[in-house]
């Protein structure tokens, strides 16, 4: 089986001081293809140079929502250029955080938006950071008639919000959370949504696995997000693993083999 963890921050030196290391072991168990998205302009130099390098391993480049005091308006010209030269397969992870606060909505509205600009004019999809403002989030991809779609990670929504993601071209991404047995909505989603449209990850180092919890979370763990899955939705693992890598290659535009970089992306379709 070969599968993609289509969120992971492998690429941060704090919390993975041995990226090869890491990166070896997330391959031995089986993750072959692994997405690394961006949290701000700081950490993308290092995410390219390692994508680069590592067959397998794409970038994501993106400014996170929860951390506005790191972003400037340069900051999105240099994404901007970075998204036109075809290296990287997804703006990521963006959205909006309501869950703290203290963030300034409107600030980070403008910045999801400009953000949303610029993935359309390159023709990439996005990885959406979406907490407690699915709706927001909905509203704004239909008033930006945002087209190339992407992943929605770690989808903590309802079943509804789901399926409307689902309408717009976005996949549905599960992580650690589905291995716990009180989170009872992301598993129900997880069941009853179609295989067409779900995609597993690690958001590694963060949500670890029940089997893992107070740890730090590690790619390797993915295939134990992918048992949950299968056992839920009662299935064999061996097809859950394959329309999940299946989904995230289409999604992302990625070629079948993880020697490969992108493919070129169809024309998206009417928005409904």
């Amino acid at each position: 089986m070969e599968l993609v963890d289509t969120h992971c921050h492998l690429d941060i030196p704090e919390c993975f001081p041995r990226f090869d290391e890491a990166l070896g072991m997330a391959r031995a168990a089986g993750v072959q293809t692994l997405i690394l998205p961006g949290v701000d302009q700081a950490g993308w130099q290092r995410m390219m140079s390692l994508c680069r390098r590592e067959a397998g391993v794409f970038a994501a480049p993106g400014l996170h929502p929860l951390y506005l005091s790191r972003h400037h308006t340069h900051h999105l010209e240099e994404l901007s250029t970075l998204a036109g030269k075809g290296e990287i397969v997804a703006i990521g992870e963006i959205g909006l955080d309501y869950f703290v606060q203290s963030l300034d909505r409107d600030a980070q509205q403008q910045l999801f938006e400009k953000q949303l600009q610029i993935a359309a004019s390159a023709r990439l999809p996005i990885l959406l950071h979406v907490r407690k403002a699915h709706d927001k989030v909905l509203a704004t991809l239909r008033k930006k008639r945002f087209a190339f779609g992407g992943i929605v990670h770690a989808f903590n929504g309802s079943l509804q919000q789901a399926r409307q993601f689902i309408q717009l071209g976005f996949c549905i991404s599960v992580c650690g959370t589905l291995t716990y047995d009180r989170a009872r909505r992301i598993r129900n989603v997880a069941i009853e949504l179609p295989r067409e449209s779900l995609v597993l990850e690690t958001d590694a180092p963060d949500i670890p696995p029940a089997n893992h919890r107070g740890e730090g979370n590690r790619p390797e763990y993915l295939p134990e997000v992918l048992d949950a899955l299968a056992a839920l939705r009662g299935e064999p693992r061996e097809l859950t693993a394959e329309y999940t890598t299946v989904n995230a290659r289409r999604v992302l535009g990625l070629a079948g083999s993880t020697k490969e970089n992108r493919v070129p992306r169809p024309e998206p379709p009417p928005l409904p």
